[in-house]
């Protein structure tokens, strides 16, 4: 026991090695935490694909075959009701997928960003649907539910910030905001440009194939005006502006880039596939040409360009 005890003495710790109790249940607490966000988070992306998924199933089936309502049994009130649900199901699951992920990865940081860029395009929305300007002529029918001074479905703002988000997610990531002044006006522009090729399919795919909103004018894209791509890039440019001043980048590093480029996909599905559906083939080729694009700026953009 002696010997022992002068063992210890002289600096031979017994416990050396061993870990304390709380190191080794953190470490394993950590992955198990990791796993259980990453499940919520997948789960949350894949709510938002089933539902543009079942929308463009259902348009597919009966929009363009109508004489499978009677065959089904039925009716073309309920019909015309599932075509009202279905846009706003599909905005308010993604708006929820969104703010789940947000929340468990930066709290309630986001909020000011969402209250910007939702505050932004509203008063370009309300511009538009008054004055006709920055998009054009146009008026929201009905389908979209309920609306700011009778103008702007409540639902539109909200569906700029789930796309302007993702498309500034990728713009920063290659052309940091804490850079050179060109690297800050890369990223507006990247950024507008990825959030314009979304109305690429969108556009044609609700005021061509269905009628959730009307243009006041026709243009030589499925119906819409050219100044409609310029407005939508103008809006787009403000947005990002309001994203790199509020520096959304500082969290938004939080949310890991393939579950944002996810969930852009899953926002671009149902309009791509409605068009598809539709043979609208030239809206299909454009918006996979923009994208092709903006993915090629995206990459050719080297780390020197970007530094400060």
């Amino acid at each position: 026991m002696q010997q022992t005890a002068g063992g210890i003495e002289a600096g031979f710790d017994l416990t050396a090695g061993r870990r304390p109790r709380s190191e080794v249940g953190e470490s394993v607490r950590v992955p198990s935490v990791r796993a259980e966000r990453s499940l919520v988070e997948l789960l949350a992306l894949a709510s938002v694909y089933l539902v543009s998924i079942g929308s463009l199933v259902g348009f597919a089936t009966f929009s363009l075959h109508p004489e499978l309502l009677i065959r089904a049994q039925v009716s073309a009130t309920t019909y015309a009701r599932m075509l009202v649900i279905a846009p706003r199901a599909q905005i308010l699951v993604a708006v929820a997928a969104l703010a789940l992920v947000l929340v468990r990865r930066v709290g309630a940081r986001w909020l000011p960003a969402f209250a910007a860029i939702y505050i932004i395009s509203l008063g370009a929305e309300l511009a538009g649907t008054t004055v006709g300007l920055p998009f054009g002529p146009y008026r929201y029918t009905d389908g979209l539910g309920l609306k700011w001074l009778d103008h702007v479905p409540v639902l539109i703002p909200a569906s700029w910030f789930m796309m302007a988000l993702p498309s500034y997610a990728v713009a920063v990531r290659r052309f940091p905001v804490q850079g050179a002044r060109a690297a800050r006006l890369a990223c507006v522009a990247l950024g507008s440009f990825i959030l314009l090729s979304w109305d690429l399919a969108l556009d044609p795919a609700m005021s061509f194939v269905t009628k959730y909103w009307i243009w006041g004018t026709t243009g030589p894209y499925y119906g819409m005006p050219t100044l409609n791509l310029v407005g939508w890039f103008v809006t787009g440019v403000a947005l990002m502006i309001a994203c790199a001043a509020m520096r959304v980048d500082r969290w938004l590093d939080e949310v890991p880039t393939p579950w944002l480029l996810g969930f852009y996909g899953a926002n671009l599905l149902l309009p791509v596939g409605m068009n598809v559906a539709a043979g609208l083939w030239g809206a299909v080729v454009a918006t996979g040409v923009a994208l092709a694009v903006a993915a090629l700026l995206a990459r050719s953009a080297s780390a020197p360009a970007v530094a400060r």
